[in-house]
């Protein structure tokens, strides 16, 4: 049996998605490991061989270009064939992001087996992760870099096509919304271009975000955007066209128009108030 097996320290800089460890392992004729849990999320990738997995509701029987997932706190066990045990890569990892980017892969403890057939690109990214030394600064960033491009591989791969709303919970949609509308609300941004960032139809992710958030994806950005103006009246000497730019209205009086309709006053009625 041939193993290689690196366990990584925790980092809080990498708290939205964190390596456990990783590894490699040729194994022996019916070697096995468990029934038992794990404390994150884990992956294995088989390169040759056979092998069955089981969890609480099912047995499965794999082979090369398939893998697994175990879900932190579900009883798993899983074993090499007798005649054609497996060769695998795996991966553990947890973080604040870890569910939402095992969803987006269509992995579950119901759905725990994928099948990878577009080419070797997830095998070498393995070998990339298996042979960086993770002593130093930078060996962490390129080995947390790997685990990213690990999942979006496996994401870019999944075969089970179904319809955006069942795939991912609405709930990362909105959150990608509203994460791309803080990063760059300062530009003449659209909801065309959002829709195009998120990776669906402007009609249906408006109507996804509305039902969700009980307003347009318009209003929250003017929302966002007024918000940011108001403390920048307030905490800097800023003129009003600068304010305006800063939150992304190239023109002041379009800028000013908006502010007093959804604040009552105008930007330098308001800055006044707020210094009387």
């Amino acid at each position: 049996m041939s193993q290689i097996m690196v366990y990584v320290a925790k980092n809080i800089k990498y708290s939205d998605l964190t390596l456990h460890n990783y590894g490699y392992e040729q194994c022996w004729p019916s070697h096995y490991y468990g029934p038992a849990i794990r404390e994150y999320y884990l992956i294995h990738y088989i390169l040759s061989g056979k092998g069955i997995f089981k969890t609480e509701e099912a047995t499965y029987k794999l082979k090369k270009g398939q893998g697994f997932f175990i879900c932190p706190g579900h009883v798993t066990y899983y074993e090499a064939d007798v005649d054609d045990p497996w060769e695998y890569y795996w991966v553990g990892f947890y973080g604040h992001q870890a569910e939402a980017f095992v969803k987006e892969i269509n992995l579950s403890v119901k759905a725990p087996i994928f099948t990878y057939e577009n080419d070797n690109r997830l095998q070498q990214l393995f070998q990339q992760l298996i042979s960086i030394e993770t002593t130093d600064t930078p060996g962490e960033m390129r080995i947390h870099g790997l685990l990213y491009l690990i999942l979006s591989e496996l994401v870019c791969s999944d075969g089970r096509k179904q319809t955006p709303e069942k795939r991912v919970n609405k709930e990362v949609y909105v959150n990608k919304v509203t994460d791309f509308i803080e990063m760059n609300y300062a530009h003449q941004i659209t909801v065309t271009q959002i829709a195009d960032y998120v990776g669906l139809d402007r009609s249906y992710l408006g109507s996804l975000f509305k039902s969700s958030t009980n307003t347009s994806i318009q209003e929250y950005l003017i929302n966002y955007r007024i918000s940011k103006a108001c403390s920048l009246l307030y905490n800097s000497d800023l003129s009003i066209g600068n304010i305006s730019r800063s939150v992304g209205y190239e023109d002041p009086l379009l800028f000013s128009k908006i502010f007093k309709k959804y604040k009552g006053v105008s930007p330098k009625k308001f800055r006044n108030q707020l210094t009387t």
